[in-house]
Parts: structure tokens; sequence; C-alpha cells
């Protein structure tokens, strides 16, 4: 009897914050995220909500994955937290997120494991999310393209007071410069700062990144992405405002 064929697993070398695995013809796409200190538990830095902390940290990750035209499948849940009406509003606030990337709760499948045994006095979260596609989004930033910043970089107490102000990018913005043709590629920003992005992007296409003087800090840290790069046709700017209700930065160019 014939071997069966086992498919050919290749990784995919990148420089974003992602584990890009090519079988056949489709790419996996592993990203994930965590957070420490930030929560509802007694001995928390940042005390918020859990519904807030939920979405915030869902759409760290879930930026990574469509921001490559990756299609999200299953994402795990690592909570050192125990069960409680907190914990329930995490839960909301990781699946609002999901619905607000356009995602149906049919549409990927969720695996969880939290602390049931001993009491937790200070939170901790993670979450992996894996993605598929068949035509990834990297390396599709083309010489001349002008990079532009969707919101302004914000981390720490900072982010709540911004995202009331609309000044921090979200997954409706990112759908939104998935779907139009003049956005050749996108990256959202952490805690390494635009600059850092910005020439993630450049490498990953072969070309050199030039900043413009900036009124913002280019290496502040953008906290739960609240910052999204967008390489764009020089001169689309104007379109490109018309599609993010956010405030846009002229950072640079590629060469």
């Amino acid at each position: 009897m014939r071997a069966r064929r086992q498919p050919r697993e290749v990784f995919v070398e990148t420089l974003r914050d992602l584990i890009v695995l090519r079988i056949n013809k489709t790419y996996l796409t592993v990203s994930c995220d965590s957070c420490g200190g930030v929560g509802f538990n007694p001995l928390d830095t940042l005390k918020v909500k859990g519904v807030v902390l939920g979405r915030f940290l869902a759409r760290v990750a879930l930026m990574e994955t469509l921001s490559v035209n990756a299609q999200p499948l299953a994402c795990s849940l690592t909570l050192s937290i125990n069960p409680s009406p907190a914990w329930k509003g995490f839960l909301a606030g990781v699946h609002g997120e999901f619905k607000a990337a356009g995602l149906k709760a049919y549409d990927v499948k969720f695996i969880l494991s939290s602390e049931k045994n001993f009491p937790v006095r200070q939170t901790g979260v993670g979450i992996t999310i894996l993605g598929a596609t068949r035509s990834l989004k990297i390396g599709r930033v083309e010489r001349g393209d002008l990079l532009v910043a969707v919101g302004k970089p914000h981390v720490g107490r900072e982010v709540l007071k911004a995202e009331t102000g609309r000044e921090i990018a979200d997954l409706r913005d990112l759908n939104k410069l998935l779907k139009t043709s003049f956005v050749h590629e996108i990256i959202p920003v952490g805690s390494q700062g635009i600059l850092h992005e910005a020439k993630v992007l450049a490498k990953s296409s072969g070309l050199n990144f030039k900043p413009f003087k900036s009124t913002i800090n280019l290496k502040k840290p953008a906290g739960p992405s609240t910052v999204i790069l967008a390489a764009v046709e020089e001169n689309k700017m104007r379109d490109l405002a018309e599609h993010a209700n956010k405030p846009l930065t002229r950072i640079g160019f590629f060469t």
C-alpha cells in the first residue's frame, strides 16, 4: 500500500509579532498577547473592569492576525483569575472584540483555562489566536508609499481616556483599511513604538524608511495597539481620511 504523503511544513520568516507556518498553499498564523497587574483584583496596579481588560487583550492579538489578511480560527485564553462576575465581564469583553472584527461566535473555536484551586490577588491573562489565509499580506509596501499613523500612542491609564476621546485605533478602523486598494500594508503598533514597526514594514519589503519630523513621539509605546500604521499610495491621504475617523499623522515614506 502506498504511503500517504505528508503535508510539507515551512516556517515563514517574518519580523512581525507572529509565527507564520505554510502548509501546502495555506498559511497558518499564531499571534498572542498577555497582561499582568491590570484588572479587578486587590493587588492590581491599574484597576479596570473585566470587560475592559478582555476587550484590549483580544484587540492586540486580533489586530496582529487580521492585519496580514488571516482569518481567526481558534482562540486560547489562559487566565490567572478566579471565576467570578468580573470574570464573566472579561469574557464578554473578549467576545465583543471578535464581534467588532466582524466575526460571528461560530466562526472561531474558543478554549480557556482559569484558576480554580487558589485565590488570586493579582490579575494575569493571556491570549493566543490561530489564523489562516491563502494570501498573506506581508512585504507589500511599495517604493514611494507614504506611512501614516492612524491613532496616537497611549499606554497605561492614558488608554482609557484616549479611547473615550476617539484618539486610538480599533478593529473597525483596521477592517476599513483592509478593504481599501490604496493601502498596501498595515501593521499594529504596541510596546516597541511606531519607529520600530515602520522599520519592520520597510525591511519586510526590502526598502528603507525615511521619517518626517513628527508631532508625536515615534518611540513611545502604543500600549494595546492604540496605533495602526498604514503604507498608503502617495496621493491617497484624502481618501484615507474618509476611511479612518481617527487622528492621522504622516510619519514618513519608503525608498
